[in-house]
């Protein structure tokens, strides 16, 4: 298997023809992660979910209180009341919520690549898409100007009364036809193009590119899966929920102890005044009931969830591996038949001593052409398979 894949760069850039690149891959995807305007705002919105999770983290306000009773009857005198207190949860609970808070963190920066990659990702596919057309408009061209000539010559063979008119139609029909599907392929790319340029903040791309980036070696799946697991950041942020969870059942033990309070109390009466230290606690017997065995339960949701989500991401990637062997195969075989063809010059050949006639010409000729497109289609979706199972290196 390895082998197979370490000569694949080679086998793919055989047939390729080199365009003009003003934007490849390798700089498109830097400038859609500068330019997109929704990794920008998804960026944004995980800075202030940071923000909000380093909230929480402190004691609660003091309370400050002061009270002006008149007495009555009049010789009762007034009474003045002042105190300051200051509620404390259990000290664990501090140090528990801030390791929260810093889980929380570092789950947002795994969001957002998660977010960045399939960004990119998508900006990807649609260039490899675009290369894929360019390539096919190589050969729309080269099949346009074989038969714009052989139209001409057919024009001409009908001007001495060499051929009839059904003939030169016949021609005109396969002309047109080719016209028409390079009209539709060009168009095609315009779309793409446009919506890469969406991608890119609405700045403008052009890719005229007909040679697809380089291809890693491939190893064998569980390798590759391996690797995979253990760089893709949707996976990390599974792994970082149970963790977040975790995290929260400590605090919410610690949230089930006594909270304490204290604080300064003075009272001021007919000329006399007390003062004193003001103590109390609080059991939690109702206002925490529950919520211990509501987080557990979100526990085992993520666990489970984690589990179900690595299994998919295994088959899925299994799922891509199957389609780089099978369009392998199908490259290698169409490589080795269409490098011993020599159809155009052999139905060139064939025509011009009568021996096939035009409809038979065209007949023959779509063999050729519907072998090779299958070529380059299977070459561009070996490209996009590579391409997400490889998407964590984005």
């Amino acid at each position: 298997m390895n082998k197979k894949y370490s000569i694949t760069a080679l086998l793919l850039s055989l047939i390729a023809m080199k365009g003009i690149t003003q934007n490849n891959i390798e700089e498109l995807l830097p400038a859609v992660e500068k330019n997109n305007k929704a990794i920008q705002s998804n960026k944004k919105y995980w800075q202030a979910r940071q923000s909000e999770f380093k909230t929480g983290l402190t004691p609660y306000d003091p309370q400050v209180e002061y009270d002006y009773l008149f007495g009555s009857p009049a010789g009762a005198g007034n009474q003045k009341d002042f105190s300051i207190t200051q509620r404390l949860d259990f000290p664990t609970v501090y140090k528990r919520k801030k390791e929260l808070s810093k889980q929380q963190i570092a789950q947002t920066s795994m969001q957002q690549q998660v977010y960045r990659q399939q960004i990119l990702l998508e900006a990807k596919l649609l260039a490899l898409h675009v290369i894929y057309l360019n390539k096919k408009a190589a050969e729309l061209n080269r099949r346009l100007g074989t038969t714009e000539k052989l139209v001409q010559d057919y024009q001409k063979k009908l001007d001495r009364g060499d051929v009839i008119i059904l003939d030169v139609n016949k021609a005109k029909l396969q002309l047109l036809n080719i016209k028409n599907e390079t009209l539709l392929n060009e168009n095609e790319k315009q779309i793409l193009l446009t919506k890469i340029s969406e991608l890119n903040g609405g700045i403008p791309v052009t890719i005229n590119d007909t040679i697809y980036p380089a291809l890693p070696i491939i190893p064998d799946f569980e390798t590759l899966d391996s690797t995979i697991e253990a760089n893709d950041p949707i996976i990390k942020v599974y792994e970082q929920e149970k963790k977040i969870l975790e995290q929260q059942i400590a605090v919410q033990k610690a949230m089930n102890l006594p909270k304490i309070e204290t604080g300064y109390h003075s009272q001021g009466i007919l000329g006399q005044s007390y003062k004193g230290f003001h103590a109390g606690i609080t059991i939690p017997l109702w206002e925490n009931k529950n919520k211990l065995s509501a987080v557990k339960s979100s526990l085992e949701y993520a666990i489970s969830n984690a589990e179900t989500h690595r299994l998919e991401h295994r088959l899925e990637n299994k799922q891509y591996y199957d389609q780089l062997d099978v369009r392998l195969k199908i490259l290698h075989e169409y490589k080795e038949l269409l490098s011993t063809l020599n159809n155009t010059a052999l139905l060139n050949k064939a025509l011009a001593l009568g021996q096939i006639t035009i409809i038979q010409y065209f007949y023959d000729e779509s063999f050729y052409f519907t072998a090779y497109d299958k070529y380059l289609q299977a070459e561009w979706e070996y490209q996009q398979a590579v391409a997400r199972l490889y998407k964590y290196q984005l």
